[in-house]
């Protein structure tokens, strides 16, 4: 299945942003994520934010043509859009952050090189940020972002992202530890959902994020 990016707020059916197809199978990135929690997830949640994200821009009016602008404009719009329109972004460069196991990669060279001036190593960095993402209270997500040339780890609550705070910095990789994400496989053990994570995160697409994008000051488009 082909990935389809969100469209500008022209669209014929009167809809201003539509909901991607996932970038493989749902039984894809089996084991670490089964395809029962993966069709769930992508057919019912994330078309559930893209649905509510275009009732309500109907009624409001954004200056933003795509949804990765949108988020800079999020929380001006009201929580209707804050909501879902970071749970349509999120989940957007959710899918094509993941991979089927042994299909993803590894850091390039240069996002290598700017992993160890702040962790040492990947297998610190992986440990930095699991902890973080471990740690989320409640909904939320995990996120590497590239702050002023440098990398750190944050975390936003519900469906929030860095690109809604100017300034804040602009995600590269990110994974959701909302309930809704692991609990079928995993049900309250986050901390094992986040280590199998681990195995098809696709540092393909991080790669291209952090040096076709972030590194520009540009945010990666959904």
């Amino acid at each position: 299945m082909s990935f389809l990016s969100s469209v500008p707020c022209a669209m014929a059916d009167g809809d201003f942003y539509k909901l991607p197809d996932l970038p493989y199978d749902y039984g894809a990135l089996e084991p670490s994520i089964d395809a029962t929690t993966m069709q769930l997830h992508h057919d019912k949640h994330h078309a559930t934010y893209v649905k509510k994200l275009n009732d309500a821009l109907k009624e409001k009016k954004p200056r933003a043509t795509n949804l990765a602008d949108l988020q800079a404009e999020a929380m001006k719009l009201g929580s209707t859009v804050r909501n879902n329109g970071g749970g349509a972004y999120n989940h957007a460069l959710f899918w094509r952050m993941m991979a089927p196991v042994g299909k993803g990669g590894e850091p390039s060279e240069a996002l290598q090189k700017a992993i160890n001036a702040v962790w040492g190593s990947k297998e610190g960095f992986q440990e930095a940020f699991s902890k973080a993402a471990t740690a989320v209270f409640g909904s939320g997500w995990a996120w590497l972002i590239v702050k002023k040339g440098g990398l750190e780890i944050t975390t936003t609550p519900n469906q929030d992202n860095n690109l809604m705070i100017s300034g804040s910095g602009i995600p590269i990789l990110g994974i959701d530890v909302w309930e809704h994400a692991y609990y079928l496989k995993y049900n309250n053990r986050r901390p094992d959902y986040v280590k199998e994570w681990w195995k098809v995160v696709n540092w393909s697409e991080v790669n291209n994020n952090y040096e076709n994008y972030a590194l520009k000051g540009i945010p990666v488009p959904a």
